[in-house]
């Protein structure tokens, strides 16, 4: 052996972390809906839901929360937008619950404060496996277009309960509808891939209880 002269370490490869996405299919009398969810994606969207304004939100989520997502979905909307939004947050949290798995190796935690002109709104996220809605947003317009904006709370509820996660959403301020909705959107988006992201300083679950799942 010749001194001086530094011996060779070969680096056994590293695990691969299996792909964090989903794919969910839900299906009643009222709405029939698929939806696939990449977490560690590039923003892409193809959302087809039959309200133009809810595909609009789920594009400006996708986007800047740099998930890919596509979202198919058909529903008594001759009736109204109601279950077709509500069933379409259902199945967007189980997708993120899906996708998830055990939680492990995540940061859980995102906020995030995201402005549109006049509208400012805050996002906080605890992806904990505990299903909290706290929705602080007030809107004076009854509609934007056709859009009803109280389904707004009904989709942020039903995608906090199907998640399993503490989701608190806070006008700061606004006068535009569109504007303050799609704030919240932003500000969710941005939250969420926070919360999802994986802390390298992380082993195992996040939690002093071994488990975000129970």
């Amino acid at each position: 052996m010749q001194h001086g002269r530094k011996a060779k370490v070969r680096e056994l490869p590293k695990a691969a972390r299996p792909p964090r996405a989903a794919q969910i299919e839900r299906k009643t009398r009222e709405t029939e809906i698929a939806v696939t969810l990449k977490l560690d994606g590039t923003g892409r969207a193809e959302i087809d839901t039959g309200v133009p304004f809810l595909d609009h939100m789920l594009e400006s989520f996708a986007r800047h929360g740099y998930f890919d997502l596509k979202v198919k979905a058909r529903g008594d909307l001759h009736i109204d937008d109601h279950h077709t939004v509500e069933d379409v947050g259902i199945s967007l949290g189980r997708a993120f619950r899906a996708a998830l798995g055990d939680r492990s190796g995540i940061r859980r935690f995102g906020d995030a404060a995201v402005p549109l002109d006049e509208a400012v709104c805050t996002a906080i996220v605890d992806l904990g496996g505990r299903s909290y809605l706290e929705y602080n947003m007030p809107i004076a317009q009854e509609r934007v277009g056709s859009f009803q904006t109280e389904l707004v709370h009904d989709f942020m509820k039903a995608l906090s309960d199907e998640a399993g996660m503490n989701l608190h959403l806070n006008l700061g301020g606004g006068r535009n509808p569109h504007h303050i909705i799609e704030a919240a959107f932003k500000a969710l988006a941005r939250a969420m891939d926070q919360a999802v992201a994986i802390e390298p300083r992380q082993c195992g679950v996040p939690s002093t209880k071994g488990t975000l799942t129970t």
